[in-house]
């Protein structure tokens, strides 16, 4: 991340001051504190679960007893589980934080949401297509208060990107790119692990595998890794589409995209690939033109011929307009205006908004009756729907046309099992 300054922290610091008095001013006795229970609670779960710390955690759940026991450490008043489906029947709740893997998304925000409770889910919204376009209608019919865990969304510089662009800065914008050096996990595998090592004794692997077919234990799997298997996770694009797309997708207020090609290293029917291009064509609205939009993983990155830039950063964002060129950090950092060559612009204009109290406090401050969230999951779930279409372009190795209305791509009928997935016994998704 790029270093913050004084002004910046100072900034940053009277926010949250700010918001801590508004939710102490709402709060004035214990019991008053929303009720959330925590659906994953190692590595971003942990990071999740200490960032509404200030809350009442009444339940946290993992199916990882070492993350539980550092979670029942630091909340030791809270219920604890390892099946999630569990604690909805059993636990007086206002809210759920869900940062389980991706896979399993959609089974926890969906019960989440049948029960009229308000959802953080981190990002991705979910797994496949469907489930996104079912959970943003769930909630939307249940209205709840949602937010996608795209955490740098609320971010200062995210925030400044899409107000420069709104306010015509770069002129008429037609390409937009974006990229990231991941995956910095083992992919692209052609096949299974052979082997079979035991389980650890503190891992409850069937649970763990949840809605997936069943497989065997195999430490490529968890913990983190799962990122790189299509049963479990989105591969780069998956992880990073999320944060690396959020912003052009929020300034340029794209939808669904109309066409999605793809072309890659080697993809088979286990794993994602270990570099990829993908490229998304948007139709144009009453406020811009059409857009094109291509992404970048692994070792490839765009051409100087696109950027006019030598040199690129590991991740990034980058609009090219007409009066200009706006580069966009990654984590939220501050973006760069890049005039046209041999000329000069006025100084960007002023960035007036008031910042954002953070992504976490916006969606507690939205329980309890606030200000909506910035990233609920009708949002969500176009930013969402948008990296898994480009995985559906990977792995079907043809171009194809997007019917956003009927959620079908036009022509491509062995697209279609790679736009839903079927579920093991036991786990069907909860009725909304």
């Amino acid at each position: 991340m790029s270093q913050t300054t004084r002004r910046q922290f100072v900034c940053q610091a009277a926010a949250i001051l700010a918001v801590h008095s508004q939710v102490s001013a709402s709060q004035p006795r214990a019991k008053d504190r929303l009720r959330i229970a925590a659906i994953g609670v190692g590595n971003r779960g942990w990071d999740n679960l200490l960032a509404v710390r200030d809350e009442a955690v009444v339940a946290v759940c993992d199916v990882d007893a070492r993350y539980l026991e550092r979670a029942r450490q630091r909340f030791p008043d809270a219920r604890q589980f390892v099946d999630f489906r569990e604690v909805f029947d059993s636990t007086e709740l206002d809210a759920v934080v869900v940062s389980c893997p991706d896979h399993t998304h959609a089974h926890a925000a969906l019960s989440a949401i049948s029960h009229k409770l308000h959802v953080y889910c981190e990002k991705p919204l979910a797994h496949s297509v469907a489930e996104t376009r079912r959970i943003a209608q769930a909630a939307r019919a249940a209205d709840v208060v949602t937010q996608l865990g795209n955490h740098h969304h609320s971010s200062d510089g995210y925030r400044q990107a899409a107000a420069w662009v709104r306010s015509g800065l770069l002129g008429e914008i037609r390409n937009v790119a974006a990229w990231t050096t991941r995956p910095h996990w083992r992919q692209g595998f052609a096949a299974r692990p052979d082997e079979k090592p035991p389980v650890p004794a503190t891992l409850n692997w069937d649970l763990w595998l949840g809605p997936a077919p069943p497989r065997p234990y195999h430490p490529s799997y968890h913990p983190l890794t799962w990122r790189a298997w299509w049963d479990f996770g989105g591969g780069a694009l998956g992880d990073m589409g999320p944060h690396m797309l959020d912003p052009i997708v929020a300034a340029l207020e794209l939808k669904a995209p109309t066409t999605v090609a793809a072309v890659s290293s080697p993809v088979s029917v286990e794993a994602a690939p270990l570099s990829s291009r993908v490229t998304f064509q948007f139709p144009a609205t009453k406020k811009r033109g059409a857009v094109k939009l291509q992404w970048f993983d692994g070792d490839r990155k765009p051409p100087v011929e696109l950027t006019g830039l030598k040199r690129l950063s590991p991740h990034g964002a980058l609009l090219l307009g007409s009066a200009g060129k706006l580069f966009v950090p990654a984590y939220g950092g501050r973006p760069v205006f890049i005039p046209p060559a041999g000329k000069t612009r006025p100084p960007a204009p002023k960035w007036l908004a008031n910042p954002s109290p953070g992504h976490h406090a916006e969606w507690i401050l939205a329980c309890r009756g606030g200000p909506p969230t910035s990233s609920d999951f009708q949002y969500g779930a176009n930013l969402t729907q948008t990296c898994l279409l480009g995985n559906v372009a990977l792995r079907l190795g043809e171009t194809f046309r997007w019917n956003d209305v009927s959620g079908a791509a036009v022509g491509q009928p062995k697209a279609g099992p790679l736009l839903h997935r079927d579920y093991r016994d036991g786990w069907k998704l909860p009725p909304t």
